[in-house]
């Protein structure tokens, strides 16, 4: 860029053109490598927030009340052991929850901008396992525990996949409902989809003009694209086990999967177990 720029004069559409983020796939460890690059704007507010939450004693995890605002001590500030990028870390970290607490981030499809967990209630009682975010995240429960404590988070919990039955008779799904999709879905629910329940929308898999009501056993998830496709043949139906049909116009039916299990590798399992009974069965 230097030989291309020796003056080092650079517009703001180079800027505009190079800015950047992305968020790399979670690890087995459940870490995940972010990268990119800045714009000189988003770099100083950067600098900023951690000028203040990255110093040394600020957004102590290790501390038993970890110091976010007022001065630090010059003991917390000592006994600091973390390296300049953890401590940068844990004040990016406790920039967004400072974030999404202060509810300036408005509302996404009907709900606060939060973070909506889900669990089981044995997994939640034993303080084990882990939760799933409407973005697919997986969370150790610990973090999950944590994340309850702050009332400005969502945690759903089911208990032995029992369906919550949430009614009301308005067109729009109500917070509660859609907290219950980002648990029960986790994701567009058409087959081959592979958006988080964060990116979706609502879908009335039964239509609201001939019900009248909105039933959360006859809502799904569908990113926006796929949401299209109801407005061109495309038509849905739940199955006795609850899951989300797609069935596609008769001229693009080529018996494909009707059946999205991305989000669900586990209902793999399930088909599986399925189809070995009736081969007993049938012996």
């Amino acid at each position: 860029m230097d030989c291309l720029n020796p003056d080092g004069r650079h517009s703001d559409e180079d800027w505009a053109r190079r800015r950047g983020l992305s968020l790399g796939r979670q690890g087995l460890d459940g870490m995940s490598r972010i990268s990119g690059w800045l714009t000189p704007e988003a770099r100083a507010g950067l600098e900023a927030v951690w000028a203040k939450l990255a110093a040394p004693g600020m957004c102590n995890p290790e501390d038993e009340a970890a110091v976010v605002d007022g001065p630090v001590s010059p003991d917390a500030a000592d006994r600091d052991s973390r390296s300049v990028g953890q401590r940068q870390h844990d004040g990016f970290n406790a920039a967004l929850r400072a974030v999404l607490a202060s509810g300036e981030l408005g509302q996404h499809n009907g709900l606060p901008a939060s973070i909506i967990v889900s669990t089981t209630l044995k997994e939640l009682a034993a303080a084990a396992g882990r939760g799933l975010t409407g973005g697919g995240t997986l969370l150790p429960m610990s973090d999950v525990i944590r994340l309850a404590r702050h009332a400005h988070h969502y945690l759903a919990v089911f208990d032995r996949g029992e369906a919550i039955g949430l009614y009301h008779a308005k067109r729009l799904a109500t917070p509660g409902q859609r907290i219950v999709l980002y648990a029960k879905d986790r994701g567009c629910t058409r087959p081959g989809c592979d958006v988080a329940g964060y990116q979706c929308e609502v879908h009335h898999v039964a239509a609201w003009a001939t019900s009248g009501r909105t039933d959360i056993n006859q809502l799904t998830l569908a990113c926006g694209p796929d949401h299209k496709l109801l407005e061109q043949g495309w038509r849905t139906r739940k199955t006795a086990h609850g899951d989300t049909e797609w069935l596609p116009p008769p001229h693009l039916d080529h018996g494909q999967p009707r059946i999205n299990t991305y989000h669900h590798p586990e209902k793999l399992l399930r088909e599986s177990a399925d189809d070995d009974d009736e081969g007993h069965g049938a012996a």
